[in-house]
């Protein structure tokens, strides 16, 4: 896209032209003869998996691309996507995956912008140049980055201000991390929190349109991300069986309602931008799907702590989960992506 083309399609006016021209478009494709409903193709159909480190599952072993750039993204080789397709498969329904470029640290604009990888490992091109004219599925997760929930974790967490590979710095380090439930909810944290918020849901509408815009027959599904924080946050006083450490380290009891209310506010966010963005839009609400499956409800849990170790090593190094989805959580990922992808092809 060139950057004149770059920057009208990120004006208010050519978004609201955009949504009615793809508005227009559904309603035409909608239109069959009476009586009957247009025929699922049968055919394999043209996929782009794209997304961050949930869409790649971080934490996953074996990962993809070990000989290249791409294996700093973590990507497992069974991450959702892959076991989702299968799952299809076996229903007769095929996916034929053109590209699957979710990687681990993507924010929302490295949809539409090249990213920088860790180390100085090189530069990944944007996601979107994955998508092609005949294109007619996009899944894939992104936002949790963008807002900063690691910044946000370290905000309330000493443990997690040590030096570690988990990227970002607190929003405010001069601020106790025992204070940081009322950090959020009041003054410069809150200000913060809500200018996060204000990005993520126009970047996330600057997304759908691009996808609208390089695949135009595509339908696009955004995931939301599963549950952090059980309802019952005394469940997080208690270590999962075989671990150590408590499944959220030393963020404070009082702090984990903030975050469990901060994650809610992101999955509905994620929502109203598909809502926002009209036909051929859809959300696969995971956060509804995993209040029993938190990094809390140990031997159920479908998070894996936030310094359990994972399945990853780097350096003979075991590398901790940080909080992403581990096989169980994965699994419930790729049924429910698997659900939402069977209704929307209408198979």
């Amino acid at each position: 896209m060139s950057s004149a083309m770059r920057k009208t399609t990120t004006t208010p006016r050519a978004r609201r032209l955009a949504a009615a021209t793809l508005a227009l478009g559904s309603c035409l494709a909608l239109a069959v003869p009476a009586g009957g409903a247009a025929a699922a193709p049968a055919d394999p159909v043209p996929t782009v998996f794209f997304g961050d480190s949930y869409t790649a599952n971080f934490g996953i072993a074996p990962v993809n691309n070990q000989d290249n750039e791409r294996g700093w993204c973590f990507q497992a080789t069974d991450n959702y996507p892959a076991v989702a397709t299968r799952t299809l498969a076996d229903k007769s329904i095929t996916l034929d995956v053109q590209a699957d470029v979710s990687c681990g640290g993507a924010l929302v604009h490295h949809f539409w912008e090249k990213q920088e990888l860790p180390f100085g490992a090189g530069t990944l091109p944007a996601q979107q140049d994955a998508l092609k004219q005949d294109t007619q599925l996009t899944v894939g997760s992104l936002g949790g980055n963008t807002l900063g929930f690691n910044r946000i974790l370290k905000q309330c967490s000493d443990e997690l201000r040590k030096p570690s590979l988990l990227p970002g710095d607190p929003v405010d380090e001069e601020e106790p991390a025992a204070k940081c439930g009322e950090f959020f909810e009041t003054g410069d944290g809150k200000q913060w929190l809500d200018a996060q918020f204000e990005r993520v849901g126009w970047e996330l509408e600057e997304l759908l349109e691009r996808i609208g815009y390089f695949a135009p027959d595509a339908k696009r599904v955004l995931v939301g991300y599963p549950r952090l924080v059980p309802e019952d946050t005394t469940k997080c006083q208690t270590a999962a069986p075989g671990q150590t450490q408590l499944p959220l380290a030393d963020i404070p009891q009082d702090a984990l309602p903030v975050l469990d209310k901060i994650q809610k506010r992101l999955n509905d966010t994620m929502k109203k931008a598909t809502t926002d963005a009209g036909d051929g839009a859809e959300f696969v609400d995971l956060y509804a799907y995993t209040g029993a499956n938190t990094a809390c409800d140990g031997a159920d849990r479908g998070i894996g702590g936030l310094l359990e170790e994972s399945q990853l090593e780097l350096l003979n190094t075991k590398i901790p989960w940080y909080g992403h989805p581990n096989e169980k959580g994965r699994d419930i990922q790729a049924k429910q992506v698997a659900a939402k992808i069977e209704e929307v092809l209408n198979r």
